[in-house]
């Protein structure tokens, strides 16, 4: 007997339209829709063409209107600023974000016109988020603290009439002075906006440049409160820059219609939380995570959630996120592996736990790096709830692979995000673009048209959309991460395509190596590349990080995983050399930088990648690679 996971994903594959459009009946809209999906221009798909509607309105308005007026719409959690907590109810909410849009209109910003958010985490991110939503503008949210080059880049890319920021960002024990940073970016870029909006921090002073800059604090207050302005589901609502961008820029574009409906399904079909359930996605807004977890979809849904600025260790220590579960009463918690790694790491024993209650928290789901069966088993254990581990990406907006919690919770399977979510036609190609067996690794791919909230293309370029995406497999969109499919229907994503390396004529899954290292008990978090050999063509290096307070000699650890790898994958793998580092480098999202890593041990040319977390540690990973025979000399 079919359970309702198996019939909702053939529903969403046989019948989409009707599929989606009962999704759709969970939005408001202003007017209905021509076509559910419109197949008129492919792979320009788009859903719910002809409808009008309004995001702000779905996240703020209408949940006042519906008797959440006092119902806490937002909590705001600093521990780097002292253990400020301040909640925002989605009456408040509606009156900031409404004042906000009266300054937006205000400096003449209209539906179509282009804002870009560079902030820290704090309230008025958020703020400034949907009040874009509610006069039409598209908001672009680059991470606060990028550098000048880099925000230089998507300014001219993004092209907006404001820029809204902040004097400063907090970073554990330093501040970031912001407004350097901004002025340089802007002097840099050939495109000038109008107006900055900046938001004064009691952290950091700013001198305001006249003419340009105007103080946010004395904007709201005289502030007229602005209205929804209706837009179509296919109009834009925010271009997200794909974290690493170099070069050419990839603006992520995300639509309305689509988002708000395939947002607001996932929150109780997958997540299993209902309204006024408090939701943690403890990531950052210049993330598509942040986008769609901690704004959009628990606002969509009626939830509360918690807007974090914080480290999962260091604030002030590893159980920082045990004390917001306990003291918001989370019920359910997402985040990135590389937190719970970093948790495990600094108290590995879970001693920290025990101080507090954690009950209410009914499920922790990770993504964004693969979560090693080592760290799922230790969550497990610790925590005693479902670990789910789920697959997505910027471009796709939501999970593409997951264990359904609100539809049928099926058995972990250590290494595996489960099953696709329904909507997505998951696919396993090999390199002559056929489907592989069960079983063996390929190239995963979509088959389109994909579902609600994917990307519609890339900012001002079909083209690099059709190249980046679409050309390698026709009919598909390329994840460009590699894995397999079982017979059971769970997915594996083993490695991003440029990571299964070739030995002596065998392709192997860097990752597959990573989940032996890791099973090591003095193992904390570890990373597998493979660099060039003249003899095999490439070999496997591994990197180490260790659990703090470990007592075993460190070459006695490397002869131990070597041997593991050899006994686990075999000799086939000719995995010999391994080194111990403190840290690994790492985007701020928490991606392990494993191709910049690759280009340090080749001898390649790089470039410093901006999303980079600490720049430094390049210089450590050349230094670890000297020492087995590897060097770039370049940092």
């Amino acid at each position: 007997m079919a359970n309702i996971y198996e019939e909702a994903y053939l529903r969403s594959l046989e019948d989409p339209e009707g599929f989606w459009t009962d999704a759709a009946r969970g939005i408001d809209w202003y007017t209905s829709w021509d076509t559910v999906l419109d197949s008129s221009n492919p792979p320009y798909y788009r859903w719910f063409t002809g409808a009008e509607c309004n995001t702000c309105y779905n996240a703020i308005d209408r949940h006042v209107i519906a008797g959440r007026a006092n119902q806490p719409a937002i909590i705001y959690d600093s521990p780097v600023t002292g253990n400020t907590i301040k909640t925002y109810t989605y009456s408040d909410l509606l009156d900031q974000v409404s004042r906000g849009a009266g300054v937006l209109k205000g400096r003449g910003i209209r539906k179509g016109d282009r804002v870009i958010i560079y902030m820290p985490m704090v309230p008025e991110a958020v703020i400034s988020m949907l009040a874009c939503a509610r006069i039409g503008a598209i908001h672009s949210v680059v991470f606060g603290g990028f550098a000048p080059s880099e925000l230089a880049v998507r300014i001219d890319d993004a092209k907006p009439k404001a820029i809204i920021s902040a004097t400063c960002g907090i970073e554990v024990t330093r501040v970031i002075n912001y407004m350097p940073l901004l002025n340089d970016a802007i002097d840099l870029a050939r495109h000038k906006p109008e107006t900055c909006i900046i938001v004064a921090r009691p952290e950091a002073t700013a001198q305001l440049k006249e003419g340009r800059d105007i103080d946010w604090t004395s904007a709201m207050a005289n502030a007229e409160p602005a209205g929804c302005v209706k837009v179509a589901a296919t109009d834009p609502l925010y271009i997200l820059y794909t974290s690493g961008t170099t070069g050419q820029p990839k603006g992520v574009v995300r639509d309305n219609g689509g988002h708000m409906v395939a947002l607001k399904w996932s929150m109780k079909n997958i997540y299993d939380v209902d309204p006024g359930d408090v939701y943690w996605a403890a990531s950052d807004i210049g993330w598509v995570v942040g986008h769609s977890y901690i704004v959009y979809a628990p606002l969509l849904h009626g939830c509360t959630s918690i807007l974090f600025e914080g480290k999962p260790v260091g604030t002030p220590d590893a159980g920082a996120f045990w004390r917001v579960i306990s003291q918001h009463k989370v019920k359910s918690l997402f985040t990135a592996p590389t937190a719970f790694r970093a948790i495990k790491r600094e108290d590995p024993d879970g001693r920290l736990l025990a101080s507090y209650d954690v009950s209410e928290c009914k499920s922790l789901f990770l993504a964004g790096e693969r979560l090693d069966p080592d760290t799922l088993r230790w969550a497990e254990e610790k925590l005693g709830l479902p670990v789910i581990d789920h697959w997505w990406q910027t471009e796709t907006g939501w999970s593409i692979a997951s264990n359904c919690l609100g539809l049928h919770a099926f058995d972990i399977k250590p290494g595996s995000p489960t099953k696709a979510v329904p909507g997505w036609d998951v696919q396993v190609l090999g390199e002559n673009g056929l489907p592989v067996a069960a079983g063996e690794i390929g190239a995963i791919v979509v088959k389109l048209p994909m579902p609600p909230s994917s990307l519609l293309t890339l900012w001002g370029n079909d083209d690099l959309f059709r190249e980046k995406y679409l050309n390698q497999f026709p009919g598909c969109y390329s994840t460009a991460d590699a894995g397999m499919i079982d017979e059971e229907g769970y997915i594996y994503i083993m490695a991003r395509t440029d990571d299964i390396i070739n030995v002596a004529g065998h392709r192997l899954s860097t990752g597959g190596m990573e989940e032996v290292l890791a099973e090591h008990p003095d193992v904390a978090e570890c990373a597998v590349i493979g660099v060039a050999d003249q003899l095999k063509g490439q070999l496997p290096v591994g990197f180490l990080v260790l659990n703090s307070g470990t007592s075993k000699d460190g070459q006695e650890i490397i002869e131990e995983v070597v041997k593991m790898v050899r006994d686990r994958i075999g000799a086939v793998a000719a995995f010999r050399q391994a080194v111990i580092i403190d840290r690994l480098p790492k985007t701020r999202s928490g991606k392990i930088l494993r191709g910049t890593m690759q280009k340090i041990a080749d001898s390649e040319d790089y470039k410093v990648p901006a999303t980079i977390d600490d720049p430094e540690i390049l210089e450590e990973i050349d230094i670890a690679l000297q020492s087995i025979g590897y060097s770039s000399g370049i940092y």
